[in-house]
């Protein structure tokens, strides 16, 4: 079987996602850092369409986008679940996935750099959308319960990279005091082992931060 390959960006945590997902299972592979920004030929070539990081290379095949790429490393190695084997809960934690994906992502994301009342439109969107999350995760360990599973790895920039974003910024919307379920489960995900490696170092990724503050598309 040819060795597993992982094309990527050290800030992203579409990328982190994935390598979270190939250390819970054991999977041994190559990370391959490319420049995100100006797009390398290795990029292109594998991922022509979005031209977007992470890859997975896998037996001389090309898969793209993250929330794929956890379901096919799910599929194809054995090990602890990423996904629930009961339909209605696989079925919910895509829900929730797609939640955090397409609500909650771009709504912090708009509230950390917009200004003025747009900011404030965005940091009440970004609220509700943060409510709803506080409000699944109460009374639970992760998303799925005990074990690490596909919504945590989905939403570990929540955990980990906004928390940073937020401080940096200073807009301190993600606190225990707002959403003490989730920063409960922030602490708890960041804090086990495979997740720790996966994560990038802090004061680097503030750099990063501090660096683009101007243009957070870039980000």
């Amino acid at each position: 079987m040819e060795k597993v390959k992982v094309i990527g960006g050290w800030f992203s945590p579409f990328v982190k996602r994935v390598e979270m997902a190939l250390k819970m299972k054991g999977v041994e592979y190559e990370y391959i850092e490319v420049d995100v920004v100006n797009k390398s030929p290795l990029l292109l070539q594998h991922n022509p369409i979005h031209k977007k990081v992470p890859v997975l290379l896998h037996d001389g095949k090309s898969i793209v986008e993250s929330a794929v790429i956890l379901e096919y490393i799910d599929e194809i190695w054995e090990g602890p679940n990423i996904l629930p084997k009961d339909p209605y809960e696989r079925a919910m934690a895509r829900f929730w996935a797609n939640f955090i994906d397409e609500k909650c992502a771009p709504a912090t994301r708009k509230a950390l750099w917009s200004r003025g009342e747009e900011r404030e439109k965005a940091v009440e969107e970004a609220t509700q959308g943060l409510k709803i999350l506080e409000s699944e995760v109460k009374g639970k360990k992760f998303f799925g319960g005990d074990q690490i599973g596909y919504v945590d790895m989905v939403g570990c920039f929540l955990a980990y990279w906004f928390p940073i974003v937020d401080q940096v910024v200073g807009l301190h919307l993600f606190t225990q005091d707002k959403f003490p379920s989730l920063c409960k489960w922030a602490d708890e995900l960041c804090d086990n082992e495979f997740i720790k490696e996966c994560l990038p170092d802090k004061e680097r990724l503030v750099d990063r931060v501090r660096g683009y503050s101007q243009a957070p598309r870039s980000l």
